[in-house]
C-alpha cells in the first residue's frame, strides 16, 4: 500500500522529548515500512525514519520562533500536491488537514489526537475525509458524523521501556506537559497532604508560562517538591522506573494519556482523576486507581502497595503494544479504501492507477469492516 503520513512540525519524528503525536507517527510509520508498505513521511527535516522523508523545514519548530501554523499548512499542501502518488493519506494534523481534505480525490484518514470545541467543531462538520478517535471518550464528545473509521487506541513499543519490580521509595511523579489541564498544581496538593516527595517533569508551552510562573514555581522548594524540566527519552524511563506511582490529576477530558501506559509498562501504577479516557486506559484497582477527588487521590496513593507491578506491565503488553495499533490502522485503511471504491466506482480505481486491486482483496475488506464494527462497540 502507498501511504502518505502527515505529522505536525512542532517536534521531530520521533520526538526528542515531549511529543505524543510524533511518537505515535514514528511507531506507526516504522512498522508499516517493516511490513512492506511504501510510506512517505511529511515531517520536519531532522526526523529519523526508514520511510521516504519530505519536509518544508529543516528542523522541528518548537522554540524556533517560526510560524508553526503557516509551515504546518505548507507541510500538508506539499502532500496534497502529490496526492495521486498515494492510495491513502493519513493525517495527524488538526486544522490544516481538516480544512484541505476536500481538495484531493485521494482518501484521507485523520486521527484526532486532541479534543475539538467551539469553531473547531464547525470545521469538523465541513471535513470531507474519514476520521478516527483514540478513545471512546473522545468519540463521545464529538457530534455524529459519517466516515468514522473507529476507535484506535494509542500504543508504545513496550520493549523499549524497562520494567522494575523491585521495591521503591515513596517518591511521587508528575510527568506531563506543565499546564492547568494536566493538573501539576493538584499533584503538589496531594504530595503536601501526604508529606511525600514529588518530582515534576515536563515541558512548558508558551501559552502556559503564566500558569507555570504563578501556580507552580512558587511551590517548588527543591526538596519535597522538585521540578527537573522536560524529560528526554532516557530520563523519562529513569523517572518512571524509580517512582512509587504516577499522579495524573487531570482537569480536562484527556483524549488518551500516553504517559499512563508508559508508566504502567515500567511497572508504575497510575493514580488518575476520572476524566476523559482515564477509565478506558487505567484498570481501577488492577493497574492503578481512577478517583474523583483530591482526598480520594491521596487515599489511593496509600493503597498503591496493593498493586502488582508485574500485572501493570502485562496489562500494557496485552492492550497497548505497538503491533496491535498498526494492525488496527491497517484495518482502518482497508475499510476506508473499500468504501471509497464502492462509492467512487471506476473513478477511484483510475485515480489510483488500479493499485487498489493489488492492495486489498475482497475477503480482507469484509473482515476489515467486521473488525472496525467491533472496534466501534
Amino acid at each position: 500500500m502507498r501511504i502518505a503520513m502527515i505529522s505536525p512540525l512542532e517536534m521531530r519524528v520521533p520526538p526528542v522529548a515531549y511529543g505524543g503525536t510524533e511518537l505515535i507517527v514514528s511507531l506507526l510509520t516504522e512498522e508499516l515500512v517493516r511490513r512492506g508498505h511504501a510510506v512517505t513521511l511529511f515531517a520536519s527535516g531532522d526526523s529519523v525514519t526508514s520511510a521516504k522523508l519530505v519536509s518544508v523545514c529543516p528542523h522541528f519548530l518548537r522554540g524556533s520562533g517560526r510560524d508553526v501554523d503557516i509551515l504546518t499548512m505548507l507541510n500538508v499542501v506539499s502532500c496534497l500536491e502529490q496526492a495521486d502518488k498515494f492510495d491513502i493519506i493519513h493525517n495527524h494534523t488538526c486544522f490544516e488537514g481538516l480544512a484541505t481534505a476536500g481538495l484531493t480525490k485521494t482518501p484521507m484518514l485523520t486521527t484526532l489526537h486532541g479534543g475539538l470545541k467551539g469553531d473547531w467543531l464547525e470545521l469538523f462538520s465541513y471535513y470531507k475525509g474519514w476520521y478516527n478517535t483514540i478513545s471512546r471518550s473522545a468519540k463521545s464528545l464529538l457530534p455524529e458524523k459519517e466516515r468514522f473509521a473507529g476507535v484506535i487506541y494509542n500504543s508504545i513499543d513496550v520493549d523499549s521501556y524497562p520494567f522494575n519490580d523491585s521495591s521503591r521509595d515513596a517518591t511521587l511523579l508528575f510527568l506531563s506537559r506543565i499546564s492547568y489541564e494536566k493538573g501539576p498544581h493538584l499533584a503538589i496538593e496531594v504530595a503536601k497532604k501526604l508529606h511525600r516527595k514529588l518530582i515534576i517533569a515536563g515541558n512548558v508551552h508558551t501559552v502556559d508560562e503564566k500558569y507555570f510562573r504563578t501556580m507552580i514555581m512558587p511551590r517548588i522548594d527543591g526538596d519535597q517538591i522538585q521540578y527537573v524540566g522536560e524529560a528526554d527519552y532516557h530520563r523519562k524511563r529513569e523517572l518512571l522506573t524509580q517512582a512509587y506511582c504516577l499522579l495524573a490529576p487531570i482537569t480536562w477530558q484527556e483524549p488518551f494519556g500516553l504517559y499512563f501506559i508508559e508508566a504502567m509498562a515500567c511497572g508504575t501504577p497510575v493514580v488518575v482523576f476520572n476524566r476523559g479516557s482515564a477509565p478506558e486506559v487505567v484498570s481501577h484497582s488492577e493497574t492503578g486507581f481512577v478517583v474523583e477527588s483530591l482526598d480520594e487521590m491521596a487515599d489511593a496513593v496509600d493503597q498503591v502497595h496493593k498493586i502488582d507491578r508485574r500485572r501493570c506491565r502485562e496489562y500494557v503488553e496485552e492492550r497497548f503494544d505497538m503491533p496491535r495499533m498498526v494492525d488496527d490502522y491497517l484495518k482502518a485503511y482497508e475499510l476506508v479504501l473499500s468504501k471509497e471504491c464502492i462509492t467512487g466506482g471506476i473513478e477511484t480505481l483510475v485515480s489510483t492507477g488500479g493499485q487498489l486491486r493489488n492492495t486489498i482483496e475482497l475477503p480482507t475488506i469484509a473482515k476489515a469492516s467486521e473488525d472496525i464494527a467491533r472496534t466501534r462497540n
